[in-house]
């Protein structure tokens, strides 16, 4: 049976590709995968591109994009369907994209959707724990991601255009990605790379001496950077349009989005595994400590808005996530994200378990439980709106909200396929004017 199916959708790849002209093999196409940073990466490396004159195509989980023209991926779905992603090449190519930048989840190589695409760069950004129950266990998870490695150098060859691997070093899994045949494999390490932390960015001096303002800012974001830095020397590209591309590329809309910077901070932003969760925790902890950003410098308190996404699926991370955030946040405000057909407030229950010794009771406010324990204030209310709501109420000056999870997605899935429109940033926004 599973043979059967991995035929199915290989066959409708392969179908979809000579229906619309195989038009991946008349541009160079770079694609990115990982657990975390893909969409920073390709966004990097879309800017880098432009930056050398090219004419670029990419897709990633935030929109759609060719030359001047794009729109929001609304799509719920990071790497589109076989025909709807062939198409989307075709059209690039009429409009004369010489390059494609793809993001590639292990869910879309599943099922196929990275065949009949004539690869010619590819980008690995880290492999942490995702996807489990939809894959059956972290390796087979692995295994997904690689087989895009595998299929590298046997796709379609463009003349002098090599086949490239750009692996990050850093990474416990790298080896597993080396060791597929390609032409060029390039590591890139972001501790090779020298970085303060300043007001609305960071200041970066690369491997090559070269100084570059960044507008993004965190550890992980460096590391992005490094991703697309290697991958553009990789592609012959030079420092200065590196430079320029890094420079002007702007915080990709809700990763690490700063809605407010003053009297007190509010960010919204996509994590929504537990090494992202406390990588984005971490980064804002030390800059509420002082040894970070200035734009932080002096916050007193961190004040997080979290659920779980995809109800029915990875139940392993929801308790890990409630043991980030008692780490953390000296407020923690447990909501609704994505709850599909699973009954929301048992997922609220699941992240419950991972805060260490919390008793919720109910206070007078309806629809919220909450408790203070060891300094950390825990809430459950279940409404995603009142929930980001409470949390900007509770700010003072000088604090930090953090909103995770849905990032810049226009919707809240519930049962039986149904859609909410939303959108934590203006969900955010209009707190914040009520407030005044």
């Amino acid at each position: 049976m599973n043979f059967l199916r991995a035929l199915y959708h290989l066959l409708l790849a392969e179908l979809a590709a000579a229906w619309y002209g195989h038009p991946s093999r008349r541009m160079t196409v770079v694609g990115v995968t990982g657990t975390n940073g893909k969409s920073t990466t390709v966004e990097l490396i879309v800017k880098i591109l432009e930056e050398s004159g090219f004419k670029v195509a990419s897709v990633s989980s935030v929109r759609f994009k060719i030359g001047d023209k794009e729109w929001p991926n609304t799509l719920k779905m990071t790497m589109p369907g076989r025909g709807a992603l062939q198409k989307f090449l075709r059209d690039a190519k009429r409009e004369h994209a010489t390059h494609a930048v793809l993001e590639a989840t292990s869910e879309g190589i599943h099922q196929s959707r990275h065949r009949a695409i004539a690869w010619d760069a590819l980008v690995l950004t880290n492999v942490t724990p995702e996807h489990i129950e939809s894959h059956g266990s972290f390796e087979k998870y692995r295994r997904a991601k690689e087989k895009l490695f595998k299929l590298l150098s046997k796709t379609y060859r463009k003349n002098e255009i090599p086949k490239v691997m750009v692996v990050n070093a850093d990474d416990a899994s790298r080896d597993r990605f080396l060791r597929y045949d390609a032409d060029k494999k390039i590591t890139y390490s972001a501790k090779e790379y020298e970085v303060a932390f300043e007001d609305g960015g960071m200041r970066i001096l690369t491997p090559a001496g070269m100084e570059i303002r960044s507008k993004l800012t965190g550890a992980f974001n460096l590391a992005n950077i490094a991703a697309a830095t290697a991958l553009a020397r990789a592609l012959n590209i030079g420092w200065d349009a590196i430079k320029r591309g890094i420079e002007k590329a702007d915080v990709v809309a809700g990763r690490m989005e700063y809605i407010q910077h003053e009297p007190f901070a509010v960010i919204v932003d996509y994590a929504h595994t537990p090494d992202a969760l406390h990588k984005v925790y971490e980064a804002l902890q030390k800059s509420l400590r002082g040894s970070s950003s200035e734009i932080l410098r002096g916050r007193t308190s961190l004040i997080c808005v979290l659920g779980a996404a995809g109800g029915g699926r990875d139940k392993w991370k929801r308790p890990e996530f409630g043991k980030i955030a008692s780490e953390f946040c000296s407020e923690v405000i447990l909501t609704n994200e994505d709850p599909y057909d699973e009954n929301p407030e048992a997922i609220l229950n699941d992240i419950e378990a991972g805060l260490p010794a919390v008793a919720f009771f109910d206070p007078p406010k309806p629809c919220a439980k909450e408790v203070a324990k060891a300094g950390t204030k825990a809430l459950k209310i279940l409404d995603r709106g009142t929930a980001i709501e409470r949390a900007i109420h509770d700010a003072k000056a000088g604090d930090v909200v953090i909103i995770t999870g849905k990032g810049c997605e226009p919707w809240i899935m519930g049962p039986k396929g149904s859609k909410t429109a939303w959108d934590d940033r203006e969900v955010a926004r209009k707190a914040l004017v009520e407030k005044q």
